[in-house]
């Protein structure tokens, strides 16, 4: 790929005018990229309440009425940029662990791999953890959805009522939620990691008992 095309790729420049030798597809998919990028930019910079349409294609360095060829509004954009990084997120955490391995050392791996990830970019993890509650509305029902399923990840495999199970994974998500996001609003997304060893406990602890998930969470195999 040519640098200039890899340059438009990533949002370094804007797509140059008139017959730029680039496919319609390179076109359309680059600046689609650039929106969803460009909102996350925007939140980042204003939170969700404050970010506009204007403050998006600023970000993204696209107009706005090719934003308006990609999405109809500014929820739409943000729901769009939101499942693509919880594809990501979920997708990370459902790899990180062997389905072979004790439940305990899966939860620990992919409780690890979700820190992990979200240490990596602090305004991509705001944006995942704490703008959709602020946004409310459709914005934290999807926020709730994705939840739901990032608890599955870390669901104890014996099998109870459903009301049960619903109840447990609101329970422990919101827990492990909760201690992530109060990290990223003091601003100290890059010390996530150091959290795994409490979130670990926190999920074992209803299934194998505090005491046992402790000593398991700190590493005490005696």
């Amino acid at each position: 790929m040519p640098e200039a095309a890899r340059d438009l790729l990533t949002g370094k420049d804007r797509l140059p005018p008139g017959r730029h030798g680039l496919s319609r597809d390179f076109v359309a998919e680059n600046q689609r990229e650039r929106l969803l990028n460009g909102v996350v930019e925007a939140v980042a910079k204003h939170g969700y309440n404050e970010t506009t349409i204007g403050r998006i294609t600023e970000a993204a360095k696209i107009s706005r009425r090719t934003f308006y060829e990609y999405f109809p509004g500014k929820e739409e954009c943000f729901l769009a940029a939101y499942a693509m990084i919880d594809e990501h997120v979920r997708g990370s955490v459902q790899r990180a662990a062997d389905p072979d391995e004790p439940w305990p050392e899966q939860v620990r791996e992919r409780l690890s791999i979700l820190l992990s990830v979200l240490a990596h970019d602090a305004d991509v993890a705001r944006f995942y953890l704490v703008e959709p509650l602020v946004a409310g509305g459709e914005l934290a029902a999807r926020y709730r959805d994705a939840m739901q399923l990032l608890a599955e990840a870390v669901r104890p495999q014996q099998t109870l009522a459903d009301m049960d199970v619903e109840v447990r994974d609101q329970a422990l998500i919101g827990g492990v939620t909760a201690l992530i996001a109060r990290r990223l609003k003091a601003g100290e997304a890059e010390g996530l990691p150091e959290l795994l060893p409490d979130l670990t406990e926190l999920v074992l602890a209803p299934s194998l008992g505090r005491e046992a998930a402790r000593r398991f969470a700190s590493g005490d195999v005696s």
